[in-house]
Protein backbone atom coordinates (compact mmCIF):
# COMPACT_ATOMS: atom_id res chain seq x y z
CA UNK A 1 0.00 0.00 0.00
CA UNK A 2 1.11 3.37 -0.47
CA UNK A 3 1.22 4.45 3.01
CA UNK A 4 2.35 2.23 6.44
CA UNK A 5 -1.00 2.86 8.67
CA UNK A 6 -2.97 0.66 5.58
CA UNK A 7 -2.68 -3.39 5.68
CA UNK A 8 -4.71 -6.05 4.87
CA UNK A 9 -6.54 -8.42 7.60
CA UNK A 10 -7.42 -12.19 7.40
CA UNK A 11 -10.59 -11.22 6.43
CA UNK A 12 -9.36 -10.00 3.25
CA UNK A 13 -10.56 -6.18 4.39
CA UNK A 14 -8.40 -3.44 4.22
CA UNK A 15 -7.48 -2.07 7.76
CA UNK A 16 -6.27 1.66 8.42
CA UNK A 17 -4.36 2.46 11.45
CA UNK A 18 -4.98 -0.97 12.72
CA UNK A 19 -8.61 -0.98 12.18
CA UNK A 20 -11.03 -2.63 9.89
CA UNK A 21 -12.53 -0.24 7.71
CA UNK A 22 -15.53 -2.47 7.13
CA UNK A 23 -16.08 -2.41 10.69
CA UNK A 24 -15.92 1.46 10.80
CA UNK A 25 -18.53 1.59 7.93
CA UNK A 26 -21.03 -0.46 9.90
CA UNK A 27 -20.42 1.42 12.87
CA UNK A 28 -20.71 4.76 11.51
CA UNK A 29 -22.57 4.67 8.06
CA UNK A 30 -20.62 6.16 4.30
CA UNK A 31 -19.88 8.58 3.23
CA UNK A 32 -16.87 8.64 6.35
CA UNK A 33 -13.97 10.41 6.59
CA UNK A 34 -11.37 8.41 8.64
CA UNK A 35 -8.25 10.60 10.40
CA UNK A 36 -5.19 8.42 11.83
CA UNK A 37 -4.24 10.17 14.68
CA UNK A 38 -1.18 9.12 15.57
CA UNK A 39 0.00 9.47 12.01
CA UNK A 40 -0.58 13.07 12.66
CA UNK A 41 1.19 13.30 15.69
CA UNK A 42 4.24 11.17 14.45
CA UNK A 43 4.43 13.98 10.83
CA UNK A 44 4.33 16.96 13.26
CA UNK A 45 7.19 15.17 14.88
CA UNK A 46 9.37 14.96 12.23
CA UNK A 47 9.20 18.70 10.92
CA UNK A 48 9.19 19.76 14.52
CA UNK A 49 12.21 17.60 15.48
CA UNK A 50 14.21 18.32 11.70
CA UNK A 51 13.23 22.25 12.45
CA UNK A 52 14.58 22.30 15.73
CA UNK A 53 18.14 20.27 14.58
CA UNK A 54 18.52 21.88 11.56
CA UNK A 55 17.58 25.51 11.86
CA UNK A 56 18.42 28.67 14.42
CA UNK A 57 16.48 28.06 17.82
CA UNK A 58 12.60 29.50 18.12
CA UNK A 59 12.25 28.27 14.16
CA UNK A 60 8.85 26.61 14.36
CA UNK A 61 6.43 24.94 11.71
CA UNK A 62 2.94 26.11 11.95
CA UNK A 63 -0.12 23.89 10.64
CA UNK A 64 -1.60 25.13 7.84
CA UNK A 65 -5.46 24.63 9.13
CA UNK A 66 -6.99 25.27 5.73
CA UNK A 67 -5.95 21.83 5.34
CA UNK A 68 -7.74 20.66 7.84
CA UNK A 69 -10.15 22.28 10.54
CA UNK A 70 -11.83 21.35 13.34
CA UNK A 71 -11.68 21.72 17.00
CA UNK A 72 -9.79 18.67 17.72
CA UNK A 73 -6.97 18.83 15.00
CA UNK A 74 -6.33 22.21 17.07
CA UNK A 75 -6.19 20.56 20.43
CA UNK A 76 -3.76 18.14 18.64
CA UNK A 77 -1.53 20.82 17.64
CA UNK A 78 -1.96 22.54 20.80
CA UNK A 79 -0.24 19.11 22.05
CA UNK A 80 2.15 18.97 19.99
CA UNK A 81 3.20 22.63 20.80
CA UNK A 82 3.71 23.78 17.22
CA UNK A 83 2.26 26.94 15.85
CA UNK A 84 -0.37 27.46 13.71
CA UNK A 85 -1.58 29.45 10.62
CA UNK A 86 -5.35 30.03 10.12
CA UNK A 87 -6.88 32.15 6.70
CA UNK A 88 -10.31 33.31 7.99
CA UNK A 89 -12.92 34.34 11.10
CA UNK A 90 -14.35 30.55 10.92
CA UNK A 91 -10.63 29.21 11.51
CA UNK A 92 -9.92 31.86 14.26
CA UNK A 93 -13.26 31.10 15.84
CA UNK A 94 -12.81 27.40 15.54
CA UNK A 95 -9.53 27.51 17.08
CA UNK A 96 -9.82 29.69 19.94
CA UNK A 97 -13.29 27.56 20.71
CA UNK A 98 -10.94 24.83 21.00
CA UNK A 99 -8.40 26.28 23.63
CA UNK A 100 -5.60 26.57 21.09
CA UNK A 101 -3.13 29.25 22.46
CA UNK A 102 -4.00 31.96 20.09
CA UNK A 103 -0.67 33.87 20.47
CA UNK A 104 0.89 31.01 18.42
CA UNK A 105 -1.72 31.53 15.79
CA UNK A 106 -0.42 33.50 12.47
CA UNK A 107 -3.39 35.39 10.42
CA UNK A 108 -3.12 34.61 6.42
CA UNK A 109 -5.09 35.89 3.56
CA UNK A 110 -5.07 38.27 0.44
CA UNK A 111 -7.99 39.63 1.50
CA UNK A 112 -9.10 40.15 4.74
CA UNK A 113 -11.84 42.99 5.97
CA UNK A 114 -11.56 44.73 8.44
CA UNK A 115 -14.37 43.11 10.17
CA UNK A 116 -11.78 40.04 10.40
CA UNK A 117 -8.72 41.90 11.33
CA UNK A 118 -10.47 43.41 14.45
CA UNK A 119 -11.69 39.80 15.41
CA UNK A 120 -8.61 38.44 14.96
CA UNK A 121 -7.14 41.09 16.96
CA UNK A 122 -10.01 40.53 19.88
CA UNK A 123 -9.33 37.02 19.64
CA UNK A 124 -5.61 37.18 20.97
CA UNK A 125 -4.18 36.51 17.49
CA UNK A 126 -0.38 36.66 17.98
CA UNK A 127 1.12 37.68 14.36
CA UNK A 128 -0.82 39.13 11.06
CA UNK A 129 0.64 37.60 7.69
CA UNK A 130 0.46 41.24 5.98
CA UNK A 131 -0.45 40.74 2.13
CA UNK A 132 -0.29 43.98 0.50
CA UNK A 133 -0.26 48.00 1.60
CA UNK A 134 -4.21 48.82 2.03
CA UNK A 135 -3.72 45.38 4.06
CA UNK A 136 -1.17 46.93 6.34
CA UNK A 137 -2.57 50.07 6.75
CA UNK A 138 -5.74 48.76 7.95
CA UNK A 139 -4.21 46.68 10.67
CA UNK A 140 -1.77 49.85 11.75
CA UNK A 141 -5.61 51.78 12.11
CA UNK A 142 -7.62 48.85 14.04
CA UNK A 143 -4.21 48.78 16.24
CA UNK A 144 -4.16 51.89 17.25
CA UNK A 145 -7.95 52.23 17.84
CA UNK A 146 -7.35 49.25 20.31
CA UNK A 147 -4.64 50.43 22.05
CA UNK A 148 -1.90 47.84 20.94
CA UNK A 149 0.93 47.64 18.42
CA UNK A 150 0.48 44.17 16.35
CA UNK A 151 3.39 41.61 15.10
CA UNK A 152 3.95 41.69 11.42
CA UNK A 153 5.37 39.52 8.73
CA UNK A 154 5.18 41.10 5.04
CA UNK A 155 3.71 38.74 2.45
CA UNK A 156 6.53 38.84 -0.73
CA UNK A 157 6.43 37.04 -3.59
CA UNK A 158 10.11 35.55 -4.96
CA UNK A 159 8.94 35.41 -8.64
CA UNK A 160 9.28 31.33 -8.26
CA UNK A 161 7.30 28.80 -10.58
CA UNK A 162 7.76 25.15 -8.60
CA UNK A 163 6.22 23.35 -11.21
CA UNK A 164 2.94 22.17 -9.90
CA UNK A 165 -0.66 22.75 -10.66
CA UNK A 166 -1.36 26.22 -11.66
CA UNK A 167 -4.51 26.03 -9.25
CA UNK A 168 -1.86 25.91 -6.34
CA UNK A 169 1.16 27.57 -7.51
CA UNK A 170 0.98 30.70 -5.20
CA UNK A 171 4.79 32.05 -5.40
CA UNK A 172 4.65 33.98 -9.10
CA UNK A 173 5.58 37.55 -9.42
CA UNK A 174 1.67 37.78 -11.38
CA UNK A 175 0.18 36.13 -8.30
CA UNK A 176 -2.44 37.33 -6.50
CA UNK A 177 -0.94 36.55 -2.96
CA UNK A 178 1.77 39.09 -1.41
CA UNK A 179 3.68 41.36 -2.96
CA UNK A 180 6.06 41.40 -6.08
CA UNK A 181 10.15 41.32 -5.02
CA UNK A 182 10.78 41.87 -8.52
CA UNK A 183 8.44 44.64 -9.57
CA UNK A 184 10.30 46.68 -6.72
CA UNK A 185 7.52 46.89 -5.14
CA UNK A 186 7.92 45.14 -1.94
CA UNK A 187 10.73 47.51 -0.98
CA UNK A 188 7.65 50.06 -0.28
CA UNK A 189 6.05 47.53 1.40
CA UNK A 190 8.93 47.58 4.01
CA UNK A 191 9.29 50.98 3.73
CA UNK A 192 5.53 51.56 4.84
CA UNK A 193 5.71 48.69 7.53
CA UNK A 194 8.68 50.36 9.17
CA UNK A 195 7.17 53.78 9.11
CA UNK A 196 3.64 52.73 10.74
CA UNK A 197 3.64 52.91 14.34
CA UNK A 198 1.30 50.41 15.53
CA UNK A 199 2.87 47.33 13.94
CA UNK A 200 6.15 45.52 14.68
CA UNK A 201 7.42 43.98 12.11
CA UNK A 202 9.24 40.77 12.49
CA UNK A 203 9.74 39.68 9.21
CA UNK A 204 9.08 38.45 6.04
CA UNK A 205 6.91 35.34 4.28
CA UNK A 206 6.57 33.64 1.21
CA UNK A 207 4.88 30.80 -0.47
CA UNK A 208 5.57 29.02 -3.51
CA UNK A 209 2.71 26.51 -3.78
CA UNK A 210 2.28 22.88 -3.17
CA UNK A 211 2.54 19.32 -3.98
CA UNK A 212 6.04 19.82 -4.01
CA UNK A 213 8.53 16.55 -4.19
CA UNK A 214 12.02 18.21 -4.20
CA UNK A 215 13.88 20.34 -2.33
CA UNK A 216 15.11 22.62 -4.94
CA UNK A 217 12.34 25.21 -5.47
CA UNK A 218 12.71 25.77 -1.37
CA UNK A 219 16.52 26.44 -1.76
CA UNK A 220 15.89 29.24 -4.98
CA UNK A 221 13.66 30.72 -3.02
CA UNK A 222 15.90 31.55 -0.02
CA UNK A 223 18.37 32.37 -2.36
CA UNK A 224 15.56 34.97 -3.61
CA UNK A 225 14.71 36.07 -0.50
CA UNK A 226 17.91 36.16 1.13
CA UNK A 227 18.98 38.55 -1.15
CA UNK A 228 15.88 40.62 -0.64
CA UNK A 229 17.20 40.46 3.23
CA UNK A 230 20.36 42.04 2.35
CA UNK A 231 18.93 44.36 0.58
CA UNK A 232 15.94 45.62 2.91
CA UNK A 233 18.96 45.91 5.17
CA UNK A 234 21.32 48.21 3.28
CA UNK A 235 18.07 50.66 2.34
CA UNK A 236 16.10 50.59 5.96
CA UNK A 237 18.75 48.91 8.52
CA UNK A 238 16.24 46.23 9.04
CA UNK A 239 17.06 42.73 9.32
CA UNK A 240 13.96 39.96 10.03
CA UNK A 241 13.73 38.07 12.95
CA UNK A 242 11.40 34.91 11.33
CA UNK A 243 11.50 34.11 7.83
CA UNK A 244 8.73 32.69 6.70
CA UNK A 245 9.75 30.08 3.81
CA UNK A 246 5.85 28.50 3.30
CA UNK A 247 5.08 24.91 3.24
CA UNK A 248 4.59 23.01 0.24
CA UNK A 249 6.19 19.67 0.24
CA UNK A 250 3.90 16.97 -1.33
CA UNK A 251 2.84 13.46 -0.26
CA UNK A 252 2.21 10.41 -2.04
CA UNK A 253 -1.50 9.97 -3.43
CA UNK A 254 -0.40 6.88 -5.97
CA UNK A 255 2.06 4.61 -6.33
CA UNK A 256 3.90 6.31 -9.42
CA UNK A 257 4.82 9.19 -6.96
CA UNK A 258 7.63 9.09 -4.80
CA UNK A 259 8.28 8.74 -1.10
CA UNK A 260 9.35 11.65 0.85
CA UNK A 261 11.65 11.76 3.87
CA UNK A 262 10.89 15.11 4.98
CA UNK A 263 13.37 14.93 7.81
CA UNK A 264 16.09 15.17 4.87
CA UNK A 265 14.26 17.38 2.84
CA UNK A 266 14.52 19.93 5.80
CA UNK A 267 18.20 19.11 6.18
CA UNK A 268 18.81 19.73 2.42
CA UNK A 269 16.78 23.49 2.79
CA UNK A 270 19.14 24.39 6.05
CA UNK A 271 21.86 23.90 4.23
CA UNK A 272 21.46 25.92 1.53
CA UNK A 273 19.88 28.56 4.70
CA UNK A 274 23.36 28.24 6.17
CA UNK A 275 25.69 29.00 3.15
CA UNK A 276 23.10 31.43 1.69
CA UNK A 277 23.49 33.65 4.83
CA UNK A 278 27.26 33.31 5.10
CA UNK A 279 27.70 33.89 1.61
CA UNK A 280 25.81 37.92 2.19
CA UNK A 281 27.04 38.33 6.01
CA UNK A 282 23.76 38.27 7.20
CA UNK A 283 22.52 36.84 10.71
CA UNK A 284 20.36 33.23 10.16
CA UNK A 285 17.19 34.48 10.47
CA UNK A 286 14.39 31.85 12.79
CA UNK A 287 12.76 29.92 10.40
CA UNK A 288 9.38 29.17 9.79
CA UNK A 289 7.53 26.42 7.76
CA UNK A 290 3.69 25.91 7.22
CA UNK A 291 3.50 22.35 6.35
CA UNK A 292 -0.59 21.31 5.64
CA UNK A 293 -0.90 18.29 3.21
CA UNK A 294 1.98 16.60 4.59
CA UNK A 295 0.99 16.50 8.12
CA UNK A 296 -2.85 15.46 7.25
CA UNK A 297 -3.22 13.96 3.88
CA UNK A 298 -1.74 10.53 4.42
CA UNK A 299 -4.00 10.19 8.39
CA UNK A 300 -6.84 10.17 6.11
CA UNK A 301 -8.76 7.70 4.12
CA UNK A 302 -12.87 8.57 3.33
CA UNK A 303 -15.23 5.44 2.90
CA UNK A 304 -18.34 4.89 0.65
CA UNK A 305 -20.70 2.39 -0.72
CA UNK A 306 -21.02 1.26 -3.63
CA UNK A 307 -24.39 1.76 -4.72
CA UNK A 308 -24.60 0.90 -8.24
CA UNK A 309 -22.45 -0.93 -11.36
CA UNK A 310 -22.91 0.43 -14.60
CA UNK A 311 -20.80 -0.99 -17.74
CA UNK A 312 -21.67 0.84 -20.63
CA UNK A 313 -20.46 -1.63 -23.21
CA UNK A 314 -17.73 -0.73 -25.96
CA UNK A 315 -17.25 1.97 -23.81
CA UNK A 316 -16.81 2.72 -19.99
CA UNK A 317 -17.48 1.17 -16.56
CA UNK A 318 -19.18 3.62 -14.08
CA UNK A 319 -18.71 2.57 -10.32
CA UNK A 320 -21.41 4.78 -8.60
CA UNK A 321 -21.12 5.50 -4.62
CA UNK A 322 -22.77 7.28 -2.26
CA UNK A 323 -20.44 10.55 -1.68
CA UNK A 324 -18.77 12.39 -4.06
CA UNK A 325 -17.49 15.77 -5.22
CA UNK A 326 -19.62 17.25 -2.38
CA UNK A 327 -16.74 15.35 -0.23
CA UNK A 328 -14.29 15.55 -2.34
CA UNK A 329 -14.10 18.33 -5.21
CA UNK A 330 -10.47 17.53 -5.67
CA UNK A 331 -10.61 15.71 -8.89
CA UNK A 332 -13.48 18.07 -10.34
CA UNK A 333 -11.11 21.08 -9.41
CA UNK A 334 -7.63 19.98 -10.48
CA UNK A 335 -8.36 16.09 -11.69
CA UNK A 336 -6.04 15.24 -8.72
CA UNK A 337 -4.74 11.53 -8.72
CA UNK A 338 -6.19 8.98 -5.46
CA UNK A 339 -5.61 5.34 -5.25
CA UNK A 340 -8.95 3.47 -4.36
CA UNK A 341 -9.39 0.39 -3.25
CA UNK A 342 -12.12 -2.22 -3.14
CA UNK A 343 -12.28 -2.39 1.21
CA UNK A 344 -14.47 -5.45 0.93
CA UNK A 345 -12.47 -7.75 -0.88
CA UNK A 346 -8.61 -5.49 -0.47
CA UNK A 347 -6.37 -8.80 -2.08
CA UNK A 348 -8.86 -9.49 -4.65
CA UNK A 349 -7.47 -9.05 -8.52
CA UNK A 350 -7.92 -5.31 -9.52
CA UNK A 351 -9.20 -6.28 -13.32
CA UNK A 352 -11.68 -3.99 -13.84
CA UNK A 353 -12.04 -0.35 -15.13
CA UNK A 354 -13.73 1.56 -14.26
CA UNK A 355 -14.68 5.62 -13.32
CA UNK A 356 -15.85 6.33 -9.86
CA UNK A 357 -18.62 8.39 -10.15
CA UNK A 358 -19.77 10.33 -7.35
CA UNK A 359 -23.97 10.71 -6.45
CA UNK A 360 -24.24 14.83 -7.82
CA UNK A 361 -26.01 15.42 -10.88
CA UNK A 362 -23.00 16.74 -12.74
CA UNK A 363 -21.68 14.74 -15.35
CA UNK A 364 -18.19 16.22 -13.75
CA UNK A 365 -18.76 14.80 -10.33
CA UNK A 366 -16.06 12.42 -10.50
CA UNK A 367 -13.27 10.65 -8.07
CA UNK A 368 -11.18 9.19 -10.73
CA UNK A 369 -11.31 7.89 -14.11
CA UNK A 370 -10.58 5.04 -15.57
CA UNK A 371 -9.15 2.89 -12.29
CA UNK A 372 -8.09 -0.62 -11.98
CA UNK A 373 -9.95 -1.95 -9.26
CA UNK A 374 -11.87 -4.92 -8.26
CA UNK A 375 -15.08 -5.35 -9.62
CA UNK A 376 -17.71 -4.12 -6.62
CA UNK A 377 -20.89 -5.50 -6.08
CA UNK A 378 -23.78 -3.41 -4.48
CA UNK A 379 -23.30 -2.26 -0.98
CA UNK A 380 -19.61 -3.08 -0.55
CA UNK A 381 -17.09 -0.71 1.12
CA UNK A 382 -14.60 1.23 -1.53
CA UNK A 383 -12.07 3.09 -0.02
CA UNK A 384 -10.20 6.30 -1.21
CA UNK A 385 -7.13 6.65 0.24
CA UNK A 386 -4.54 9.90 1.48
CA UNK A 387 -7.94 12.21 1.84
CA UNK A 388 -7.09 13.71 5.25
CA UNK A 389 -6.23 17.30 3.24
CA UNK A 390 -8.98 19.63 1.44
CA UNK A 391 -11.43 16.57 1.38
CA UNK A 392 -12.93 17.66 5.03
CA UNK A 393 -12.22 21.52 4.36
CA UNK A 394 -13.41 21.37 1.28
CA UNK A 395 -16.55 19.96 1.35
CA UNK A 396 -20.23 21.31 0.56
CA UNK A 397 -23.74 21.06 0.45
CA UNK A 398 -24.39 20.57 -2.97
CA UNK A 399 -27.73 19.35 -3.67
CA UNK A 400 -28.36 19.75 -0.42
CA UNK A 401 -26.16 16.37 0.76
CA UNK A 402 -25.08 16.29 4.02
CA UNK A 403 -21.51 16.29 4.78
CA UNK A 404 -19.72 13.16 6.10
CA UNK A 405 -18.34 12.71 10.04
CA UNK A 406 -15.17 12.88 10.86
CA UNK A 407 -13.93 9.86 12.78
CA UNK A 408 -10.45 9.63 14.53
CA UNK A 409 -8.28 6.58 14.93
CA UNK A 410 -5.62 6.23 17.74
CA UNK A 411 -4.10 3.28 19.39
CA UNK A 412 -6.64 0.84 18.29
CA UNK A 413 -9.56 2.63 19.39
CA UNK A 414 -11.48 5.55 17.22
CA UNK A 415 -13.83 8.23 18.33
CA UNK A 416 -16.08 10.79 16.90
CA UNK A 417 -14.44 14.36 16.16
CA UNK A 418 -17.20 15.51 13.86
CA UNK A 419 -20.70 14.48 13.98
CA UNK A 420 -22.61 13.64 10.48
CA UNK A 421 -24.50 16.24 9.14
CA UNK A 422 -28.41 15.81 9.75
CA UNK A 423 -31.07 17.21 7.25
CA UNK A 424 -32.10 19.39 9.72
CA UNK A 425 -28.32 20.94 9.97
CA UNK A 426 -28.93 21.51 6.34
CA UNK A 427 -31.66 24.04 7.16
CA UNK A 428 -30.73 25.26 10.01
CA UNK A 429 -30.20 28.60 8.70
CA UNK A 430 -33.31 28.99 6.42
CA UNK A 431 -36.04 31.34 7.23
Amino acid sequence: MICDNISVNEKGHLTFAGIDTTELAKKYGTPLYLMDENKIRERVRVYKNAMERYFPKGSMPEFASKAFSCKQIYRIMAEEGIDIDVVSAGEIFTASSAGFPMDRAFFHGNSKTDEEIRFAMEKGVGTFVADNEEELKAINEIAGEMGKKQRVLLRVSPGIDPHTHKKISTGSTESKFGVAIETGQAKGFVKLAIELENVELQGYHCHIGSQIFESEPFATTLEIMLGFIVEMKKAFNFEPEILNIGGGFGVRYVEQEPVIDYDEKIKEVSYVLNKQCERFGIAIPKIHMEPGRSLVADAGMTLYTVTNVKEVKGYKNYVSIDGGMTDNPRYTLYESPYTVVLASRANDEKDFVATISGRCCESGDLIQEDVNITKPLKDEILAVLTTGAYNYSMASNYNRVPRPPVVMLKDGEDYLAVKRESLEDICSLDI
